[in-house]
């Protein structure tokens, strides 16, 4: 019985299932590194992230997943949900140990979970499309500052990668300090420290931004307020449509 400590990302977790299986470990939790807390009189081992390892648990479990249920894994890893490392490791165990399917036995704590973890991802991976606004630089570049409930920016990228391919972007999350930059031939992670907008709402330096881009937003700002009727606002079902904790990235919103 140990503590396992692994980076934190999913890859590093599947590292984990294979040395648990390979060393018959039976961990008695699994810890981001930079969110273990040491335990008095605990035994704890470092897993470090190895690629052919991760690949081959990762190829394992899309042969005993349903075709409907093959991102359920990482999905629910994305939410960050604590104690999710343990949830997904003995979801993993028990759909490699069982020989009938596990996936709708929502009598199982883990498997209910799991999919109600993925709804949720799902649900905000659909509003990120939705609200995301871009901010037009000096240098050409569409800069969108994001803040999800959960880290479901990877799954949005194809799609704006297909939507805006001609022209250069960089989506960044700063609750998470990461972003994506598509330079018109390839998309690259990045991580940016010498910042030049707002951590607070993402709002860019105006020396950087396009001399036209305040105006385009005074302008979708008034076109907003001219189509909007005042006397048939519903705060209550627009907050349910639109999270206020978007609200801070939207011209309509935030001008």
């Amino acid at each position: 019985m140990a503590y396992l400590i692994y980076d934190g990302t999913f890859e590093g977790l599947l590292s984990v299932v294979f040395q648990c299986y390979q060393q018959k470990l039976i961990p008695t939790d699994i810890c981001r590194e930079a969110d273990f807390q040491e335990v008095l009189f605990a035994e704890k081992q470092t897993i470090s992230t190895r690629e052919q390892q991760a690949d081959r648990v990762w190829k394992a479990l899309l042969k005993k997943l349903h075709q409907r249920n093959k991102e359920l894994p990482f999905m629910a890893f994305l939410s960050g949900e604590p104690g999710i490392e343990m949830m997904l490791y003995r979801f993993i165990c028990r759909l490699f140990d069982t020989k009938f399917s596990i996936e709708t036995d929502y009598g199982d704590a883990d498997v209910l979970r799991l999919k109600k973890l993925e709804r949720k991802v799902m649900q905000e991976t659909s509003r990120l499309l939705q609200f995301v606004r871009f901010q037009e630089t000096k240098d050409g570049v569409y800069f969108a500052p994001i803040e999800p409930a959960y880290d479901v920016l990877p799954f949005t990228i194809r799609h704006f990668k297909n939507r805006f391919a001609d022209q250069q972007w960089l989506i960044y999350d700063l609750k998470r300090d990461y972003g994506f930059h598509y330079d018109l031939k390839q998309v690259r992670e990045v991580e940016i420290s010498g910042k030049t907008f707002s951590r607070m709402d993402g709002k860019v330096n105006p020396n950087v931004l396009q001399e036209q881009e305040v105006s385009y937003q005074v302008l979708w700002k008034n076109y907003f307020d001219s189509v909007n009727i005042k006397e048939r606002k519903n705060h209550k079902l627009q907050r349910q449509h639109m999270p206020q904790r978007y609200w801070k990235f939207l011209p309509e919103k935030s001008l």
